[in-house]
């Protein structure tokens, strides 16, 4: 196979998860009297760490956007967690690559207790050597420093060359994040990137589909 160390992004990458985002953000906003009835605008929130989203596209300052991942979180740790779903495949693919000797971690920047409740829920944690993800104490959330700790796990003893590892995501964050450590990357364009967003971050390769996602992992 094409690579060894396989660093997947979660939302957007393995899972679905727009209806539980965009509904907590909603639940959100709506403490803070902001109503706004079309998730569709609410996307962005999909992929970057959410103090960053509340700041940047409601114009909270820090205070108050910590205010609002508490009130998002309070509906997404027992309901939002799983409006989610599997992308067609995924469950096939990661199978694949782990009958094949491959090494799997999961590096998001959702906290990583919520992380790996997801996984459970899918009946795929079994797959993944090491799961990363943020803290709830609002630490580690910058993809670099979440792809760094994955790292650290995956390969602890600092053997493994570049060549043979690669972060997998549908945002531009996870080229980011793959670039600050010299790594491949490969954007995936059934997430929620912006149209061009993942050749403009660079992103060493695009797939459209988990089947081709597939196809270029298992050449």
């Amino acid at each position: 196979m094409r690579y060894q160390y396989l660093l997947f992004d979660l939302d957007g990458t393995i899972t679905d998860p727009k209806v539980g985002i965009t509904t907590c953000v909603q639940y959100a906003l709506e403490h803070f009297g902001i109503h706004e009835p079309d998730n569709d605008k609410l996307e962005p929130f999909i992929g970057p760490p959410l103090q960053d989203s509340f700041e940047q596209f409601y114009h909270m300052d820090a205070e108050t956007a910590k205010q609002a991942v508490a009130k998002y979180r309070e509906r997404f740790q027992t309901v939002g967690l799983y409006e989610n779903e599997i992308y067609d495949g995924m469950a096939d693919l990661l199978k694949t690559l782990k009958e094949g000797g491959c090494r799997l971690a999961v590096a998001s920047s959702k906290p990583t207790v919520f992380v790996k409740k997801i996984l459970e829920h899918f009946d795929v944690a079994q797959y993944f050597d090491v799961v990363v993800g943020s803290e709830l104490d609002g630490s580690r959330t910058k993809k670099e420093e979440v792809v760094q700790e994955a790292l650290r796990q995956l390969d602890p003893k600092g053997q493994a060359s570049s060549g043979q590892m690669v972060m997998i995501g549908d945002r531009c964050f996870d080229v980011q994040g793959a670039k600050a450590h010299h790594l491949d990357s490969i954007g995936v364009a059934y997430g929620y990137a912006a149209e061009g967003e993942l050749q403009q971050a660079g992103a060493t390769f695009v797939v459209d589909t988990v089947q081709q996602l597939k196809e270029l992992l298992t050449r």
